[in-house]
């Protein structure tokens, strides 16, 4: 029994010891992310984890240099037909802390009931630009402001008939993130949509974008929480993106996404996956 004893205390004490290297392991794999993320030899730049959903322009802190493809395809059940959506993203940075970028969203639809459905159409021509004003490196905060111009464009069947671009939205915004610890990530992303079109006049929408993501010791991936709201006039629209991120090589990684609405007055379920690639600069 002595003997059995004296087995059971050595393999517990090895486990104990191999959970404890694994956790230093992953420690260690952890800082030298981050020091590779924010290396000290250049201009300061923090590591935050940034949202998969509504995305930011560029890193927050980004250096001159950077820059990322995204490509992305979703899936909305919106009750009487379904919308497909996809896009085409491309962000640099052309001075240290200043992102800019090109998006081309593309929106199909599909009737599920014989009803109207919306046109297909290349949705708008999206510019953005994003500066970081701040980096506090012994908080861990970054604070950014930037600006989104969308030229909104007619649909596919309209181009012979109709203005190509049919209307404005300006929209300003600010961002906030700040990490805690190694591992803990929060971020919030918010600001007003002026939205022009030629048929409707002018219309106001805020947006109020909250993020928390914990990420995978050891590791690029991570798994979040975003939280789109929506406020126009007297309505209240929120919608929970659960959310994860996965490297599948040093300079790949890619981003799913899953949206529940809070409540179902016009949307269901979705879907959206996003593929990062970001080439050595």
């Amino acid at each position: 029994m002595k003997n059995l004893y004296c087995i059971l205390f050595a393999f517990s004490t090895s486990l104990m010891i191999a959970q404890t290297d694994e956790q230093e392991r992953k420690a260690i794999l952890d800082s030298l992310y981050i020091e590779e993320v924010e290396n000290k030899t250049e201009k300061l730049k923090l590591l935050h984890a940034e949202p998969l959903y509504i995305d930011l322009i560029r890193d927050l802190g980004a250096r001159k240099g950077e820059k990322e493809w995204n490509v992305g395809f979703g899936i909305k059940d919106k009750n009487k037909y379904d919308e497909y959506e996809a896009l085409v993203e491309y962000e640099w940075a052309p001075v240290d802390r200043l992102g800019l970028e090109i998006e081309l969203p593309f929106a199909f639809y599909y009737k599920n009931e014989d009803v109207q459905a919306p046109s297909s159409r290349l949705e708008s021509l999206k510019l953005a630009a994003q500066y970081t004003f701040l980096v506090h490196e012994k908080s861990k905060t970054s604070l950014a402001i930037g600006y989104l111009h969308e030229f909104e464009i007619t649909p596919f069947r309209n181009y012979k008939t109709s203005r190509f671009f049919t209307g404005n939205v300006y929209n300003p915004f600010f961002v906030a993130a700040k990490r805690w610890g190694n591992n803990f990530h929060t971020l919030i992303y918010t600001g007003p949509q002026f939205i022009q079109e030629r048929s409707h006049g002018w219309e106001t929408v805020w947006q109020v974008n909250t993020n928390f993501h914990y990420m995978i010791p050891g590791t690029r991936n991570f798994i979040g929480l975003e939280i789109n709201k929506e406020i126009y006039h007297n309505d209240f629209d929120m919608v929970l993106r659960p959310q994860m991120r996965l490297a599948i090589s040093e300079k790949t990684l890619v981003g799913i996404v899953t949206g529940i609405p809070v409540q179902r007055e016009n949307n269901r379920f979705s879907t959206f996956i996003r593929l990062i690639y970001e080439p050595g600069h």
